[in-house]
């Protein structure tokens, strides 16, 4: 990626792009951290099983110079006794790879955390085109690396001559001491050399690793673009989603309509709202809405329920409550509950009056609809509070 596309990319990285970059594979990588970690684990390993593996060197070389005639008549045995010690010294060096791969594997968890992914080893043809190689060889990534890499081999070509300038002297004694104090000496010398150029690789791994995390940062930065298009694949195209809920509205507008007709009354205010409910005993704890409308779907409910000989009533205070707070398929709050029983009971017996089972009954009853349940009262009471406030 150049400079240029960098500059063109204003808005940070969203969380989905990294998660995405992560599946790819692409996670903050330090390498002075890996290298620093890797020289860590092998410079230990050295130290630490040294004295084990001299120890076992002497053993094989004893084991190996001894034989007779008949091991050196018998080739078989010569080679079973070299498979004996090719394992035996294969065993000696395995604990050094064993930290070498841990070390490895652990500077990569530090510089990004866990990941497994088949995506980086995949083959991309992309990667062949030479136009862009040549882009990416002048990048700020691989200035910055450039640059890096070449101070770091100054810096340690520098305090590596200055220790072996100051140790000249002891090196040039190991000659005339026994082989013993020598090796002891010699291994003294190597490794206060080795730690003093780990802590510059310790120094260099520091500021490597911040580095790299600002510079990955810096190259998955989204274009307005991008992030337009990460929107529209999260929330999906907009004029799907309302050609959806236009169907999804049309489904429950036939849905309504259909279940009109079975209805036991259409509660309406003449002119707006139209609530239809529907009452059985032996399958419902209180009446439900099965249907409600506002303006011409109102019309259209009572026209049906008219049609079907559906009882409609006009009370615009209860019609008003019922569709501001009942959804459909759902019972009548509990405050409601004494209105809905008068306005059923009217039918009940309007009903039995037609039959001509009992006679017609008077005007219906004053609902007794609590005002905070109307929301014509409700905004009412909102716009005296906004008024008296406002005067305030």
């Amino acid at each position: 990626m150049s400079d240029q596309d960098d500059q063109h990319k204003p808005l940070p990285a969203s969380e989905r792009k990294l998660r995405k970059a992560r599946e790819d594979g692409q996670i903050v990588r330090s390498r002075d951290l890996g290298h620093f970690l890797v020289m860590l684990a092998s410079l230990a390993a050295l130290i630490w099983l040294t004295p084990v593996w001299l120890e076992r060197m002497r053993e094989l070389l004893a084991a190996g110079l001894h034989f007779d005639a008949r091991a050196v008549a018998n080739e078989q045995v010569m080679v079973e006794r070299l498979s004996v010690w090719s394992g035996l010294a294969l065993m000696v060096v395995a604990p050094l790879g064993a930290g070498i791969a841990l070390a490895s594997v652990g500077a990569g968890v530090m510089a990004g955390g866990w990941m497994m992914s088949f995506k980086v080893i995949s083959p991309k043809f992309s990667k062949l085109d030479p136009i862009q190689g040549i882009g990416n060889v002048f990048s700020k990534q691989q200035l910055i690396d450039a640059f890096k890499a070449s101070a770091m081999a100054l810096v340690l070509g520098a305090v590596g001559g200055l220790m072996l300038w100051q140790r000249w002297p002891d090196l040039v004694q190991l000659l005339a001491q026994p082989l013993p104090a020598a090796l002891a000496d010699m291994g003294a010398i190597f490794r206060s050399t080795a730690w003093t150029l780990m802590l510059v690789l310790a120094a260099f791994a520091l500021i490597d690793w911040p580095l790299q995390h600002f510079l990955f940062m810096q190259r998955m930065r989204m274009t307005h673009q991008e992030a337009k298009d990460e929107f529209k694949e999260m929330e999906g195209n907009m004029e799907a989603k309302g050609r959806i809920k236009q169907r999804m509205r049309e489904m429950t507008r036939k849905r309504m309509l259909a279940a009109v007709p079975q209805a036991d009354l259409v509660v309406m205010n003449p002119t707006h709202y139209a609530v239809a409910l529907k009452y059985d005993e032996s399958s419902m704890a209180a009446p439900r809405v099965v249907a409600k409308g506002l303006d011409l779907l109102a019309f259209r409910i009572r026209d049906l329920a008219t049609e079907h000989k559906v009882p409609v009533l006009e009370a615009p205070p209860l019609a008003r409550a019922l569709y501001a707070h009942c959804e459909l398929d759902q019972e009548v709050p509990m405050a409601l509950y004494s209105a809905v029983a008068q306005v059923l009971a009217y039918v009940y017996q309007l009903k039995a009056a037609l039959s001509g089972q009992a006679p017609l009954p008077g005007n219906m009853p004053d609902l007794d609809v609590p005002r905070e349940m109307d929301p014509q009262y409700a905004d009412a009471a909102r716009q005296r509070v906004a008024a008296s406030e406002a005067d305030a």
